[in-house]
């Protein structure tokens, strides 16, 4: 990734190569669209995001004041926080060495919700809770699909893990996450995948107010669901990240369309291998990830699909294979190999935009608004990155 002084490049012609791109146009829509749905579902949107990483990426989700969000990493609370998000939920289980940290971040007046699916868990939040003098809410993670951690909505534990939450002040709710949603290639299987998501965490928050317990967050989403979802009764709030800037994995699933990829990685020509049918690029896994999620599905896109630097996509030009620091692109389908000379730079489309957001210090702005006129785009900004854990 480049470590170039980003910041004053005036088009994509000038930082070294590679570095990550977002068209802002694309990005803003891809918000607007899921702002809509959840107005229409009457539900909070809570974006995640660990995605982008960047306070400027975030100021989009909200009119360009604070508003809830959620992180994945303390780093992220932290940087989020101090820029006037104060109603932040870490959706990562949380562990006694990290309860400090968190603390410090309600004395400050965050709402900090922390996750948990264990009586252990809740042990250790409220005794440091007592200890602190504070309250630390918690939500209890429900497993609505057998992906990672969390309960089943009618796991016979969850009432007393609720309970030791209730008796100092921790209990705020329930939360749950469609993991399995990015396996599901119809349009069907999304929404029953959604349906499936709201009706375990609605299920598990009327089981604890059966049982006398206050039940404020009932929590759902992943980008899948939040795009096919219709019905969202007895939900508080929907989250997701990946949608700000879409990916080939999102494509692949239908939740998307090619054109609402925002995020891109500029790479340049370095050489050619003609006898195997290769251009070679001085953008490797470091650039792009390791990520190979098309691979599951019946469109495998590679490492990603090649675009000109204005963003047009190549046909049959795919991103092949990939090592640190180089990477192959070939045609596919029995497709000529474009004329690329040395030096000819090209923007890669992604396979999961978070991974490979996660590469890079920052990101390069366009406005694929303004047309592919001039040679290379025009860069409106420089947005970086939340570092840290």
């Amino acid at each position: 990734m480049s470590t170039a002084a980003s910041p004053t490049a005036r088009t994509l012609a000038g930082p070294d190569t590679p570095f990550a791109v977002v068209d802002v146009h694309r990005a803003r829509r891809n918000i607007a669209r899921l702002r809509a749905r959840a107005d229409r579902l009457g539900v909070v949107l809570r974006p995640h995001v660990k995605t982008a990483k960047s306070l400027d990426a975030a100021a989009l989700l909200h009119d360009g004041g604070p508003g809830p969000v959620t992180v994945s990493t303390l780093a992220e609370a932290e940087a989020f926080a101090d820029a006037g998000h104060h109603d932040i939920t870490y959706a990562v289980g949380i562990e006694p060495h990290k309860l400090p940290r968190v603390v410090a971040l309600v004395r400050r007046g965050v709402t900090l919700r922390v996750l948990l699916d264990s009586t252990e868990q809740a042990a250790f939040v409220t005794a440091a809770a007592r200890e602190a003098g504070v309250a630390l809410p918690a939500l209890i993670e429900i497993d609505c699909d057998g992906h990672r951690g969390g309960l089943r909505p009618d796991a016979p534990g969850l009432p007393g893990i609720a309970r030791v939450l209730h008796d100092a002040g921790c209990l705020d709710g329930v939360l749950t996450h469609a993991g399995e949603s990015y396996f599901c290639h119809t349009a069907e299987e999304r929404r029953e995948a959604a349906r499936n998501e709201r009706d375990a965490a609605v299920a598990a928050a009327e089981r604890l107010r059966a049982a006398g317990l206050p039940v404020s967050t009932v929590s759902v989403g992943s980008t899948p669901t939040a795009h096919a979802t219709d019905d969202l009764t007895g939900v508080t709030e929907l989250r997701a990240g990946n949608y700000v800037f879409f990916d080939l994995v999102m494509a692949g699933l239908g939740v998307c369309d090619l054109a609402d990829l925002a995020l891109s990685v500029v790479v340049t020509v370095i050489g050619h291998r003609p006898e195997y049918g290769w251009i070679v690029t001085d953008g490797g896994w470091m650039a792009m990830s390791r990520d190979r999620g098309t691979a599951a599905q019946p469109q495998d896109q590679g490492y990603g699909l090649v675009a000109d630097l204005n963003g047009t996509l190549i046909p049959d030009l795919v991103m092949t294979a990939a090592s640190q620091e180089h990477g192959t692109l070939a045609a596919r389908n029995g497709a000529a190999l474009p004329e690329l000379p040395i030096g000819t730079r090209l923007r890669v489309l992604p396979n999961h935009a978070c991974a490979t957001a996660a590469q890079h210090h920052g990101y390069h702005v366009v406005d694929g608004s303004r047309g592919t006129a001039a040679p290379a785009p025009a860069v409106e900004a420089y947005w970086p990155r939340v570092t840290g854990w």
